[in-house]
């Protein structure tokens, strides 16, 4: 678990407010849920090609102003969901810069079709044998 140095923390903006779910007597007077703000649009960390990128690969998670938003309510700590949230950015950064192999199509062996097959046609009898026959 690495936390990021110092000049990615001053891009990222906290703000916490009361969790949901179960919490005992300081339910409704502790702030725990904390959401992680990114501005990916405006950071001055990332490159064009960087930000396209990240753009890409978590369009769903980016909201209409280009900032990244992650929310944490795990813990009913403050302290540990600040913690998770900066994982979770962390995680998700370095998925967006990782390189995906390229699949290589293969063909089905010839044991493996014979054996699709097979199972097929004992299938097939299994429910052969289940109908009623009206003679």
């Amino acid at each position: 678990m690495t936390i990021f140095s110092l000049p990615f923390e001053q891009e990222i903006y906290f703000r916490a407010s009361r969790s949901s779910g179960s919490g005992g007597q300081s339910v409704n007077k502790v702030s725990t849920k904390v959401e992680l703000n990114f501005d990916v649009a405006n950071s001055k960390l990332l490159s064009k090609e960087q930000k396209q990128k990240i753009f890409e690969k978590l369009f769903n998670r980016i909201n209409k102003e280009g900032a990244l938003k992650i929310v944490v309510q795990e813990s009913r700590s403050q302290f540990v969901n600040k913690k998770i949230a900066l994982e979770k950015f962390q995680n998700l950064i370095a998925s967006c810069f990782q390189k995906t192999k390229k699949r290589i199509r293969t063909k089905a062996t010839k044991g493996a079709k014979q054996k699709r097959l097979n199972r097929k046609k004992k299938h097939s009898e299994l429910k052969k044998g289940r109908s009623y026959q009206w003679f």
